[in-house]
């Protein structure tokens, strides 16, 4: 992390310089303003402007200073609102040309900064930071979810089974007994007296067992689901870029 007064530019390696491109610039309050799109340098060197592309649609970026504006975990952070970066004056996007006197002029007025030395000469402006040569690295990225798919099917069937039931019932019958009973001249019972033959007859009843089925609802049967989540493990294999940088000897920093 670099910290610097007001005032005053940041002083940056060369690495730190390539690494500008693309981060994310932020407001003094941590909002997102953009990304940085460009890098002007001033007659010594030293990285002074950057333009920011916004979200706003358009092919112009907004500039801002890098006077007191502080690299941190990645991101570069400038002492000023979103508002006041998004209304400074703008740069046509991918543009190759320097910065004008007059334009630099108009920065300064817009961020109310003290010009300096190398503006009081138009002559000579700042020019633009030069991209280093780049390679854009890719890796693919395991993103893992679900989806449904059909897991068989339930289904309720009812068929029949007979089964023996045992179990008693009472049965009652009839049984018939002789009774002798005596005729005297004292208890005649008003019987006459005859000699023949004759018969008579007494109705016997008994009970046997009678079975009866009948059809009666004895209980519902539904089938229900419940969602059950569990932990699968997941193997995959994903590939990735891997640059290297073939530097002849003498080139090679120390």
């Amino acid at each position: 992390m670099t910290r610097e007064r007001k005032g005053r530019t940041m002083r940056l390696t060369e690495q730190q310089i390539r690494s500008l491109y693309g981060q994310d610039v932020q407001d003094r309050s941590g909002a997102k303003i953009g990304s940085v799109g460009q890098v002007w340098a001033d007659a010594a060197g030293e990285p002074t402007w950057v333009s920011v592309k916004t979200e706003v649609v358009g092919h112009h970026e907004s500039m801002a200073p890098l006077q007191a504006a502080r690299l941190q975990e990645g991101r570069l952070r400038v002492p000023y609102d979103k508002a006041t970066v998004r209304s400074a004056p703008s740069v046509e996007t991918g543009t190759d040309e320097p910065l004008g006197a007059d334009q630099l002029a108009q920065l300064y007025r817009h961020y109310q900064l003290q010009q300096q030395g190398a503006v009081r000469q138009p002559e000579q402006p700042p020019p633009r930071m030069p991209g280093a040569p780049e390679l854009t690295r890719s890796e693919e990225r395991l993103r893992v979810g679900t989806e449904s798919e059909p897991a068989g099917a339930a289904r309720l069937r009812k068929h029949v089974v007979t089964e023996n039931v045992h179990t008693t019932v009472p049965v009652a019958h009839e049984e018939v007994s002789v009774v002798h009973e005596p005729i005297t001249a004292a208890n005649p019972a008003g019987v006459r007296p005859g000699i023949g033959a004759e018969q008579r007859e007494m109705e016997l009843h008994a009970e046997h067992p009678v079975v009866i089925k009948e059809q009666v609802p004895v209980e519902r049967v539904r089938l229900t689901k419940d969602e059950v989540v569990e932990e699968q493990p997941v193997n995959a294999q994903v590939r990735r870029e891997q640059v290297d940088a073939d530097v002849p000897e003498p080139a090679r920093r120390r």
